[in-house]
């Protein structure tokens, strides 16, 4: 073992609404600072005392957001981890309790072990776009069960209150719309890349935002990586004389649900799409492992256009 070896620090950062519990590797020790400014500042002094070769939190629905921005800022090398990851590192590692500080020191064993690869997190544009659309799905999902509710009841009273707060859904909805196609045309190489993505017949404006804020990786990998990234490689499932079908799992499940929604209209209004559907329903594919690889071809076309920042143009009839 070399010095360098020696003196790297690894450090595991457990994240809740009030706190952050923080351990250090190398010493196995834990400490908690507020989840807050102050602890922010108090972390980054401590930790650039100690200057760490990998800092690792856990995504917990946003609120490490704040604090990974803030060690970034500090030129602390910082990841978020996918969750499931952690938490299968760590029954693989043997570690069964689950607390706020056995996850920190999960974390940094993690953070040693894996040392995942270091991205650059999204900066408050990227995060402003990020959060509309997020507020919008949660506005289209209140739509929903508003309607399904409406559907379902029979009282002429509760049928007005219904449609009255449907409007209010609907209203909304399109004023997020309207903020996110300001946000989006206020960014150059944004209007440029969603105007890319709608070209191709299948995505819409919706699509395209979401491509964009949640998938900044278009176009900047091969077919193979940007599938697996998202979830849409298959893997195999073999086991000496047994062979299973091969499975996705994993990646950014939005993603995949944008790459559902643009394969229901490509199979409608884009030949190219349609005509390898159908091609793979005549070879006898179940319908399921069909749309998969059609979401798969959709992702690889239009990573492909961001790559080479040529719009979708129809193959000429052959």
């Amino acid at each position: 073992m070399g010095v360098e070896d020696v003196m790297s620090e690894f450090v595991g950062i457990d994240v809740s609404k009030l706190q952050l519990d923080v351990c250090l590797h190398s010493a196995g020790t834990v400490f908690s600072v507020p989840n807050a400014e102050a602890g922010f500042k108090e972390l980054c002094e401590r930790l650039q005392a100690v200057s760490p070769q990998l800092v690792v939190l856990e995504a917990t629905g946003g609120y490490e957001r704040l604090c990974a921005a803030s060690l970034a800022q500090s030129g602390v090398p910082v990841v978020i981890a996918n969750a499931r990851q952690v938490r299968a590192f760590a029954i693989a590692t043997g570690v069964l309790a689950k607390s706020d500080r056995v996850d920190a020191r999960v974390l940094a064993h993690f953070a040693a072990a894996v040392q995942p690869e270091i991205r650059a997190l999204p900066d408050e544009q990227r995060q402003a776009l990020d959060e509309l659309l997020r507020r919008r799905r949660q506005l289209v999902g209140m739509l929903v069960q508003e309607k399904n509710r409406l559907a379902q009841s029979h009282t002429a009273l509760v049928k007005k209150d219904l449609k009255g707060l449907i409007a209010i859904l609907e209203k909304r909805i399109r004023g997020c719309d309207g903020e996110l196609q300001q946000v989006i045309h206020a960014s150059p190489v944004w209007k440029a890349q969603e105007d890319l993505l709608l070209s191709f017949k299948g995505i819409g404006p919706v699509n395209a935002r979401t491509l964009v804020a949640e998938l900044p990786e278009l176009g900047t990998l091969n077919r193979k990586q940007i599938a697996a990234l998202v979830g849409l490689a298959p893997f195999p499932r073999e086991s000496g004389a047994w062979r299973g079908k091969r499975v996705i799992h994993g990646g950014r499940g939005q993603i995949r649900h944008t790459l559902y929604m643009a394969k229901l209209a490509a199979v409608r209004f884009n030949a190219c799409i349609r005509t390898f559907y159908q091609r793979l329903l005549t070879a006898g594919k179940p319908a399921k492992v069909a749309l998969v690889a059609c979401m798969r071809k959709v992702l690889t076309i239009l990573n492909a256009m961001m790559r080479t920042n040529t719009p979708w143009q129809d193959p000429i009839p052959g």
